[in-house]
């Protein structure tokens, strides 16, 4: 058979996080669940439990959507303030009929590869929650962050009253994710004639994007026209994407940040016009000494991109959302005054749109797929007061 007929083998990713004295080993087949809107992605996995060392002891397994706000001056004791949005905790072993539900294809998968002391656990997140989102501190103070962020904790223990310890726990770090929709909205345009003192006509300004969804990493094109009809010379033009970001869960901050911008000094002299394309490319990597710039949760020390737009579903409230984002194009003219800049005013529209992560192809079947273990370090401590050790 020739290289072009053969089939490309792909190999599936399965994450395995390992407690330190080897009592229970969790999987899982991917750290990013899908929001749809109209569904969410069951996360499900399974744990290995040695029997042999547990004994008569339980193992659980628990879901955290926790609200970390890092303001060192938040708590007496000196922790920044954390909110648990969401907690469920279900007992895998012993195996209980409360918690039995049809098995997935992945669990059916690693139960036959990871053994019989292995048990399947699933979880359904509800509608209300918010996405994994992460707020940029500052390069002077690392520490003092604000996000959203997802775990799944399986653990060891007589009963749920007792302390989790370190030792016999395992944490993985989860993301829940939305992807853009199938469907673009319409294009964005927007417009503004301003008349100015001692002039019969107007300037007039619009502008409009190509689409209303961006991808990561995807040139913007502004297209602007300017028609001066007016007495007055329109003096530079600034076309920026400008990122909002409001924390309604528990401050009520606003981040307002430019995470793209271009500046000329283009002139449109009176009764002159403007017609011009800016490309303009918002990326992370341009933006990473920016305190306030939101992005999408980190999993481990990689690299991230630009926060996605929010979507918001009917019937949620916004306030339980965490964190909000938002991007919009601004377009600027401005207009010496008398006094030159001292009295200038400012001509300006603003186009909103969405920047997200593409839906991707899950049509593909995995199941013929090999499976790869990926053993995964610790990426961060259990909970202070929670699963410390003696």
């Amino acid at each position: 058979m020739s290289a072009a007929g053969k089939k490309v083998s792909t190999k599936q990713v399965v994450y395995k996080k390992t407690s330190r004295d080897k009592s229970v080993a969790m999987y899982l087949g991917k750290r990013d669940f899908v929001d749809h809107l109209d569904h969410i992605e069951p996360v499900d996995g399974v744990i290995v439990v040695d029997t042999g060392y547990v004994k008569d002891r339980k193992i659980y397994c628990r879901l955290s959507c926790i609200f970390h706000y890092g303001k060192e001056d938040m708590d007496v004791i000196g922790h920044p303030f954390s909110r648990d949005l969401y907690v469920s905790t279900i007992q895998i072993y012993p195996p209980t009929e409360e918690t039995a539900h049809p098995l997935t294809k992945l669990q059916e998968r690693l139960l036959k590869k990871v053994g019989d002391k292995a048990y399947p656990f699933c979880f359904q997140l509800p509608d209300h929650l918010p996405c994994s989102v992460y707020l940029q501190p500052s390069p002077s103070e690392p520490d003092k962050c604000c996000s959203v962020d997802f775990e799944i904790l399986s653990f060891c223990v007589q009963s749920l009253e007792d302390k989790i310890h370190k030792k016999s726990s395992s944490r993985l770090m989860i993301r829940k994710v939305q992807f853009a929709p199938d469907k673009s909205g319409p294009q964005p345009t927007a417009e503004i004639s301003r008349h100015f003192l001692m002039s019969d006509d107007p300037l007039h300004l619009e502008a409009s994007l190509d689409k209303e969804t961006y991808y990561h990493g995807d040139p913007i094109n502004v297209n602007i026209k300017v028609k001066n009809n007016s007495n007055k010379l329109a003096k530079g033009v600034k076309v920026s994407v400008e990122q909002l970001t409001q924390v309604v869960l528990y401050s009520k901050d606003k981040y307002v940040q430019e995470v793209a911008v271009e500046e000329t000094d283009e002139q449109v002299a009176p009764s002159a016009s403007l017609c011009k394309t800016y490309t303009l490319l918002p990326l992370a990597a341009n933006n990473i000494e920016k305190h306030g710039i939101a992005l999408d949760g980190k999993l481990k020390q990689e690299e991230t991109n630009l926060a996605s737009s929010t979507m918001i579903k009917p019937g949620v409230a916004k306030d339980v959302l965490g964190m909000l984002v938002s991007y919009s194009v601004k377009v600027k003219l401005t207009i010496p005054g008398v006094l030159g800049d001292l009295t200038s005013s400012d001509v300006i529209v603003e186009l909103p749109f969405m920047l997200m992560n593409p839906n991707p192809d899950t049509s593909k079947d995995e199941e013929d797929n090999e499976m790869a273990i990926e053993d995964c370090p610790d990426v961060q401590d259990a909970a202070d007061g929670e699963a410390d050790d003696d």
